[in-house]
């Protein structure tokens, strides 16, 4: 009775995995089918994603969100997020995919897929140019404002992580955090490059810059696990994108650089 138990336990498991793997892997058919695609980006996040002053959508991401939908053919309707909630949003449906500024990392790879790069963020800690600061330990005695679970968050833990007397204050999504800088609340944060002169441009007196550069990661679009076919899609929508020179168009729009060399080529 017992081992028929454990059997029927594991071909029960079994039933659910695979039902999960058919709930997922038929995305890009769903979204065709309702000619729509729901995209989630932060739009409080420049110059990703961020509203213009006519309040509309406007930034890298959102550009490529368009792109994307455009070649699909498709609708496009964005949802709104946060760093925090991205993961969440695609899990529970709330987006066919995101477009968010989202680094592709091992520890999110663990529970999310990603399309193959098509950007690059450089996360970095700034601050006060009179201040000398140059790596992790100079922050001692300091208190350095970021974004709860964005890349910037987990870097800067793991740089501090044998560094005692870093205070770290977390916010629950870009717009707070940059606020907080901007307003002088906080005089260190922890961001992408792009949010230095964002801060600089809300508050020209704050005299805020790069220190140093924590890490630089590639940017992808994130799907859920076993949506071999919508992956598939967007690699190759990436790889043709990257070679017209579209994708690299709205970055160097938005950077005023060009994506690296190697992903170009």
């Amino acid at each position: 009775m017992k081992k028929r138990n454990v059997l029927s336990a594991s071909l029960l498991a079994l039933c659910l995995l695979t039902l999960s793997s058919f709930s997922t892997a038929n995305t890009l058919e769903n979204i065709q089918q309702r000619k729509k695609i729901l995209i989630a980006v932060d739009i409080g996040a420049p110059p990703y994603g961020m509203l213009d002053g006519k309040a509309k959508q406007s930034g890298s991401d959102i550009e490529t969100a368009q792109l994307l939908a455009k070649d699909l053919g498709v609708e496009l309707e964005v949802v709104p997020v946060s760093g925090p909630n991205r993961v969440p949003f695609l899990l529970t449906k709330k987006a066919d995919l995101v477009i968010a500024s989202f680094s592709i990392t091992d520890a999110r790879k663990k529970v999310i897929d990603f399309s193959n790069p098509y950007g690059v963020i450089q996360v970095v800690v700034g601050g006060p140019v009179k201040q000398k600061i140059g790596t992790y330990t100079d922050l001692i005695g300091k208190t350095v404002a970021v974004t709860r679970g964005t890349t910037s968050d987990m870097e800067l833990t793991l740089g501090v992580k044998e560094i005692s007397g870093v205070n770290i204050v977390r916010y629950e999504d870009d717009a707070t955090t940059n606020t907080a800088v901007s307003t002088g609340q906080q005089d260190y944060l922890a961001a992408a490059m792009s949010v230095i002169p964002a801060v600089k441009k809300a508050n020209p007196s704050r005299d805020v810059e790069t220190k140093f550069i924590m890490k630089t990661f590639p940017l992808g679009i994130g799907i859920r696990k076993n949506d071999a076919e919508l992956k598939a899609y967007l690699d190759k929508w990436v790889q043709i994108n990257l070679k017209n020179g579209k994708l690299n168009d709205i970055y160097k729009k938005y950077f005023g650089v060009s994506l690296p060399a190697d992903m170009l080529n």
